[in-house]
């Protein structure tokens, strides 16, 4: 009995954790449900409402870093607070802000919020937890980030449409301050990394099993990126325009599954989920490549890719705690960066590409990341993405 008390995951924790990762996704994508109310709220056009989402990214990208090996001491509750605290502040002046400036001001602090609470929330799951379900915590902890994609903008849209986007940001305010309150009664706190204790970037990036599990990060989120970016024209050359919230919607829901399956079989067989990920996202691009003007195979493969992606972040965040040990945080500030760096990567090449060679050379550009990740995960089995039978000797 008392072996089975300590195997049962802390629920109320790690979906507070969750719930954190739903209010981060949504505040950084809500902007691209409510484009046409922003813009006339804000007297700008849609294209520079859009840039409240590249300027959050932005945020993202310089502050995870910086701000995760400056508060290494901290202790971890408070700093989780304080990261929520920036959302209350950025959706609440924007909730309220008639100055586009000032909207961009905001949405780049969200952004610094961001990079710091993803760069807290897989070290902080995997704490909670004995070593065996390090996973599972982690991937309980993430599944508020599809489900933000999957349901949370969408209704986001309607709810703008309904009741006007500035209650949108106010709502998100409210959630924000609700979870605070959560997370100061029921997630424990954990000290901050003794004085003697604290490490280097330089020091965290040259552990065995960082380097290839960044990597693998950036190529993989690249190719994501590309086609995820741009699936809009994708779509209008397969004469679908018009069904692209549907396309995406079976990406969300399919994203729901892989995130589940992952949940179950990470703690046991993270490397193989990896390695099959990876082939059903080149699956995936193949089958788009080689028949991207048949509807069936579109919706096939875009399930397909769902599939995959959903439970990305959880293998990743996990096979770099793992890697990274005492320095999970700022090893996981280095995966927040990478990651950012794929979003921005991945709209800057897949713009050239559809520029200079239109959405035919979408899947060849994805095959080619994906066969690099490939072969970086499996080269990685002793550090990394580790098999079992090592990680057991």
């Amino acid at each position: 009995m008392m072996a089975r008390k300590q195997d049962r995951l802390p629920l109320a924790s790690l979906l507070a954790l969750a719930t954190a990762a739903f209010i981060t996704i949504l505040t950084e994508a809500l902007p691209a449900g409510l484009l046409p109310q922003m813009a006339q709220g804000l007297a700008v056009s849609e294209a520079w409402v859009g840039q409240t989402v590249t300027a959050y990214a932005i945020g993202s990208l310089l502050a995870a870093i910086p701000l995760t090996f400056a508060t290494q001491g901290l202790r971890r509750r408070p700093l989780l607070l304080a990261a929520m605290a920036g959302f209350v502040i950025a959706n609440t002046v924007t909730t309220v802000s008639t100055s586009y400036a000032l909207t961009m001001v905001v949405r780049f602090l969200a952004g610094v919020s961001a990079g710091l609470l993803w760069a807290l929330l897989a070290g902080y799951a995997a704490r909670m937890v004995p070593e065996h379900q390090k996973g599972r915590a982690i991937a309980i902890a993430m599944v508020g980030a599809p489900l933000a994609l999957s349901l949370g903008v969408p209704a986001g849209a309607v709810l703008g449409t309904l009741i006007g986007w500035r209650v949108c940001f106010g709502i998100m305010s409210v959630l924000a301050l609700i979870l605070m309150l959560w997370v100061r009664i029921q997630v424990p706190d954990f000290a901050g990394q003794a004085k003697g204790k604290r490490v280097s970037l330089r020091h965290v990036f040259t552990l065995p099993g960082i380097r290839p599990v960044l990597f693998v990060v950036l190529a993989f989120v690249l190719a994501h990126n590309i086609l995820y970016t741009y699936i809009a024209p994708f779509l209008s050359v397969a004469g679908m325009a018009e069904r692209t919230d549907l396309v995406l919607l079976v990406f969300g829901v399919t994203s729901l599954i892989g995130i589940w399956i992952v949940g179950v079989l990470i703690d046991r067989h993270l490397r193989a989920l990896t390695l099959i990920s990876t082939l059903l996202f080149g699956i995936a691009a193949l089958a788009l490549g080689l028949a991207g003007t048949v509807p069936a195979i579109v919706y096939a493969a875009v399930g397909i890719w769902g599939v995959a992606f959903g439970g990305a972040a959880t293998l990743f965040q996990t096979a770099l705690a793992k890697s990274a040990g005492e320095a999970a945080d700022a090893a996981q500030s280095m995966l927040v960066t990478a990651w950012n760096m794929a979003i921005a990567g991945g709209g800057l090449i897949g713009g050239v590409l559809l520029d200079r060679l239109g959405v035919s050379a979408f899947s060849p550009a994805l095959l080619v990341l994906l066969g690099a990740t490939l072969a970086v995960a499996w080269a990685a089995r002793t550090h990394g993405f580790i098999s079992v039978m090592v990680e057991r000797s």
